[in-house]
């Protein structure tokens, strides 16, 4: 079991890295990356007028997520019911507030809210179309009553903290309804079950194969895994193989649909699970999603290998870290259930 600080940290840090090193060539094609960059492609983190190296909605998502499960539990605590994928709805609401979308909405919802007191999380970028259109339309999207059809990346790259909080089955079913929110695709949703499954069997003390092999068995008792299981696999056989990182992440795809960006992260934690940085430079050198690709490797490495083997001199850069920090440590003790600041997570 890997139920330590080092670990949980390891996992938020490691995904607000890996976005935080992708995030500036998240645009760029492979070519324009080496013309930039050099030879290597993007090898260090890239920081702001502020010295911080800036994270992107995957991180800020990912924060949202965390609170709306911590939030869900102390609803569930007090009153005894609770409908989690409704609460992590309100939490998302509060990030779309942040994204400047603040016309009609209920005040309320904002009320007691310890992560809008973080500045930097007013910034926009690139906020996904996807998740600012469902929230936009006041409806709560669902796995029965899909709220479109989309299977962007937009919702895999924000459900690492489901895994940290929830065994593995629960967290798999937690996170793909909290994904249905706002996207209804099953490639968009089961992506996310995936993730989440994969880290809490990583956290219940998995290896990374056999944790990836395990979420393939657990994709199967589910309609429509075909995309999902299709790139699980692909990303499993091109680990082992002499390809080069371009080409082998280019024949998975480019990262924007959720299957895609999932597999990429497979792929990079496979292949360099001895070594964080290289995993993390592999995942963003591509002509895709790199923020996402690169918050996705670094949540997997994050979780197995844990903050120790993160660069410093990363983490030390990267913006909200303490928030970070403070988010991994509450989730830990939930997870652990020991005593806890409810406070700073009202229920409704």
């Amino acid at each position: 079991m890997k139920r330590s600080s080092d670990y949980f940290r390891g996992c938020l840090l490691g995904g607000a890295v890996g976005d935080a090193l992708g995030w500036p060539v998240e645009f760029m094609s492979y070519k324009e990356i080496l013309e930039r960059y050099g030879i290597g492609g993007l090898r260090e983190l890239s920081l702001s007028s502020r010295g911080v190296a800036e994270i992107s909605d995957d991180t800020q998502m990912t924060l949202f997520t965390a609170e709306g499960i911590l939030r869900a539990q102390n609803r569930y605590l007090s009153k005894g019911i609770c409908h989690i994928p409704s609460v992590v709805y309100y939490a998302y609401l509060r990030w779309l507030y942040t994204q400047g979308y603040s016309e009609g909405m209920d005040q309320s919802i904002l009320e007691k809210s310890w992560l809008l007191f973080a500045n930097e999380l007013f910034n926009q970028r690139a906020p996904g179309g996807a998740c600012i259109a469902a929230l936009l339309s006041g409806k709560q999207g669902t796995i029965q009553e899909p709220i479109n059809n989309s299977k962007g990346c937009g919702a895999v790259m924000r459900v690492a903290p489901i895994g940290l909080m929830f065994r593995k089955n629960e967290a798999f079913e937690v996170a793909i309804q909290c994904a249905a929110l706002t996207h209804g695709h099953p490639s968009g949703y089961l992506s996310a079950g995936c993730l989440a499954y994969l880290i809490a069997s990583i956290i219940e003390g998995a290896e990374i194969e056999r944790a990836v092999r395990g979420t393939l068995l657990k994709l199967e008792e589910y309609d429509n895994h075909q995309e999902c299981t299709e790139k699980i696999i692909m990303a499993l056989e091109l680990s082992k193989m002499g390809l080069t990182n371009y080409r082998s992440i280019t024949k998975i795809g480019e990262g924007w649909v959720g299957e895609e960006a999932l597999g990429i992260g497979i792929y990079c934690a496979l292949k360099y699970q001895k070594s964080f940085k290289k995993a993390l430079v592999a995942s963003v050198n591509h002509d895709g999603d790199s923020d996402s690709t690169g918050a996705i490797t670094g949540n997997i490495l994050g979780a197995y290998k844990g903050v120790s083997d993160i660069p410093g001199a990363w983490i030390g850069k990267i913006e909200l870290r303490d928030v970070l920090i403070l988010i991994a440590d509450d989730l830990l003790k939930e997870y652990d259930e020991e005593t806890m600041n409810w406070e700073r997570y009202p229920g409704y």
